[in-house]
């Protein structure tokens, strides 16, 4: 299959990055199959992506039509059948190793034998996801970047048995999508969360050592090495969850203590202090 052959894309998953995911497909022009597990759920992706959409017209960054366009372009389901006729999906499900091999199996089954099985997973490894299906050659990693509409990366990761073809077909992909696809292979954590986890650990460890108090360590890292945000800021927008997730998938996917992740780390998540989404992590936030 061609890259401009990709018509039909599903989403599995509406969350951060499943809805940010199908808003920039749809606003590319494909059609568009949402997936979520319960209505609840999907009727906050979709809500997410409407605000989104009337924000960029509001700032003069979209055509009211382009928006119509987009929001009928998205076709909302509960159901993984739904995706049997599509060229493309994309898996965004929750970051957790035997979720996502059951939705990859169940896809494989359920998909044309021709459609590109892409996660958006941000650690785990594409690899192991393909390994399960009767088409690893056909299974990438496709990793966006929180917030999906306007980060202009994609991390295209090559699994073990990942076809040249599959990885140039996504890199095409990505760049219809208006991004910057980077092809990195398939390690923990590949390139970007590699970098970025380790550093937000270390900040976390900073704090629970009383090296110095959450502002000032955000600051020295935002003035002292231009980051937009600060380590732990930037935990608190990304989740304490998914952050812990990606410190424990290096941690045994490397055997290296200098990947454990910090028991501040795990304490704030046992206690429900996610982040910004949650409404408290190493900030508070307004709900």
């Amino acid at each position: 299959m061609e890259a401009e052959e990709i018509r039909k894309v599903g989403v599995v998953g509406a969350g951060t990055m499943g809805n940010g995911i199908a808003q920039v497909f749809a606003g590319a022009g494909f059609a568009v199959t949402l997936v979520e597990v319960d209505r609840a759920a999907l009727d906050r992706g979709l809500a997410t992506i409407r605000r989104n959409l009337d924000r960029a017209v509001d700032k003069g960054r979209l055509e009211p039509a382009a928006r119509e366009a987009a929001l009928a372009g998205i076709a909302p389901s509960l159901s993984l059948e739904d995706l049997s006729r599509c060229d493309l999906v994309v898996e965004a499900a929750v970051e957790q190793l035997p979720v996502k091999i059951d939705v990859f199996r169940r896809l494989d089954a359920l998909c044309r034998h021709e459609a590109v099985l892409a996660s958006n997973t941000s650690s785990i490894s594409v690899t192991t996801l393909g390994a399960g299906t009767r088409r690893p050659g056909q299974v990438v990693g496709m990793h966006f970047f929180n917030p999906v509409p306007v980060m202009a990366l994609v991390e295209v990761v090559r699994g073990e048995l990942t076809s040249d073809a599959t990885m140039g077909l996504v890199q095409q992909l990505a760049e219809r999508l208006g991004k910057t696809p980077v092809a990195v292979n398939d390690y923990p954590g590949f390139v970007s969360n590699r970098v970025l986890m380790p550093m937000i650990n270390e900040a976390i460890y900073c704090l629970m050592e009383g090296v110095a108090q959450r502002e000032a360590i955000d600051t020295v890292m935002h003035l002292g090495m231009n980051h937009p945000l600060g380590p732990l800021q930037l935990a608190d927008l990304i989740g304490l969850d998914v952050c812990l997730q990606v410190m424990e998938v290096l941690h045994r996917g490397f055997g290296d203590s200098k990947y454990r992740p910090c028991p501040l780390l795990h304490r704030m998540v046992e206690a429900g202090h996610l982040g910004r989404k949650s409404g408290r992590g190493f900030y508070e936030y307004g709900t």
